[in-house]
């Protein structure tokens, strides 16, 4: 087929959304270093979608600097498997594009389907590929099934974001120009160009979740609710918006921490643990030096543990300096001297004083009315996250415990007005910067 006669069919045709969207792909996918530019592989199933988007390709490629072929992978599932290869043969022929095809062993593994199975080998070919770009024929309806599935299995916000217009697997893009467009209108467009295209009869089998989906749910859906597929596309676009606006937010509260930013993809992890968490998740993550923690819905960048592992044995014993320098839990504790402030010294000289780290069971009672509490309630109370409670001192009075570090003192120990007193103030190492 000339490409004069494929131009003028593609400019008179219904479905000209099909045109437009690949032509803004084409547009803003360029490999302009690359010699012949992008080298682009359209995945053809021999399906309509597929069909209609190698066809508009072939109709577009002379127009941008693309090198473009097609890529069929050939699963061996169906007894017409060949068959189909054969048809995206004989059309790859008919539109002058060079075709390259897969065959592949695709077989159920414990703990997956052949569907997720296939859908492995697929990307492992496409990762394979010596192309820049791998382009799929995923559109707005196929994004709706997706969105509802996820949602349906319990997924997070990056389920339902869906489908992403531009992925990859390895370091091939991946990319899904036609999501803003309805099956409806790729049909027109096929119907307009006369195009033939073939039926995988496993698409008609419901025990398969999609194609469930597809022809039960779906068309109840649309009885009450006309424009479903719309509607979760879109609302797919505002969960992909915000996770982009949640990588946003994470670089630049990283870049005021003086911590490097991470890959692109180190950057999803972080986001994926993050966002995933449930609220009482000890979620933390190594990066550059600190630490990325979770502490009731809130992100935290704190310094990497230094505490070393025999901290609970660490005991330090006060005989009236003004400070001590405490390495084993990363800070210093100053010791005030006043008249009616902190502790009463009179009742500090009845017994050893010592500093020492949690153990667990410890019970303080900050206010004279007040009954005896765990720390464990009262750090929680006093919004002091986990992972920094074995970091703070304890000061013991022979074995009663007197003061703890960011909650207070007992109140049996308080000076009162006019009383000789010390007066403990806990200051912690200024968090690492990154490197």
């Amino acid at each position: 087929m000339a490409n004069s006669r494929r131009r003028r069919n593609a400019e008179a045709c219904a479905g000209a959304g099909v045109e437009q969207a690949l032509r803004r792909f084409f547009s803003e996918f360029r490999k302009d270093s690359a010699p012949g530019g992008a080298r682009v592989a359209v995945a053809l199933s021999g399906g309509m979608d597929s069909v209609s988007l190698l066809h508009a390709a072939a109709v577009l490629a002379t127009e941008f600097p693309v090198a473009l072929s097609a890529l069929h992978v050939n699963h061996g599932l169906s007894p017409n498997a060949r068959r189909w290869e054969s048809f995206c043969r004989a059309l790859c022929r008919d539109l002058e594009v060079p075709l390259i095809v897969r065959r592949v062993k695709v077989g159920a593994a414990r703990g997956r389907g052949l569907e997720a199975a296939a859908r492995e080998a697929r990307r492992a070919v496409f990762a394979a590929a010596r192309v820049d770009a791998v382009v799929l024929a995923h559109h707005r309806d196929d994004q709706a099934e997706t969105v509802l599935l996820n949602l349906l299995r319990g997924a997070g916000p990056r389920g339902a974001s869906g489908m992403r217009p531009l992925s990859a697997a390895g370091d091939v893009a991946l990319a899904r120009p036609l999501l803003e467009i309805g099956r409806g209108e790729i049909a027109a467009y096929a119907a307009a160009q006369g195009l033939a295209w073939i039926e995988d009869e496993s698409n008609l089998d419901e025990g398969l979740r999609r194609n469930f989906i597809r022809h039960s749910v779906g068309p109840l859906l649309a009885t009450r609710y006309p424009k479903w597929q719309e509607s979760l596309a879109r609302s797919a676009r505002l969960f992909a918006q915000a996770q982009a606006d949640e990588r946003a937010q994470l670089r630049l509260l990283l870049e005021l921490n003086g911590l490097r930013a991470p890959s692109e993809r180190g950057l999803a992890e972080m986001l994926s643990q993050i966002r995933d968490s449930r609220p009482d998740a000890r979620v933390a993550i190594a990066h550059d030096g600190a630490m990325l923690r979770m502490f009731r819905s809130r992100l935290i960048i704190a310094s990497e543990p230094s505490v070393p592992a025999h901290v609970a044995q660490e005991q330090v014993t006060w005989r009236g300096e003004r400070s001590l320098l405490l390495p084993a839990f990363g800070g210093t504790l100053h010791m005030r001297s006043g008249t009616g402030i902190g502790l009463d010294r009179v009742r500090l000289a009845a017994g050893q004083v010592t500093v020492r780290a949690r153990s667990g069971g410890e019970r303080l009672r900050l206010g004279a009315r007040q009954p005896h509490r765990t720390l464990k309630n009262l750090y929680q109370e006093a919004g002091i996250p986990h992972w920094e409670r074995q970091r703070l001192p304890l000061i013991y009075c022979g074995e009663t415990l007197v003061w703890a570090a960011g909650l207070g003192l007992q109140a049996d120990y308080a000076a009162l007005p006019g009383a000789a007193g010390v007066e403990p103030e806990w200051v912690p190492e200024a968090p690492p910067k990154g490197r």
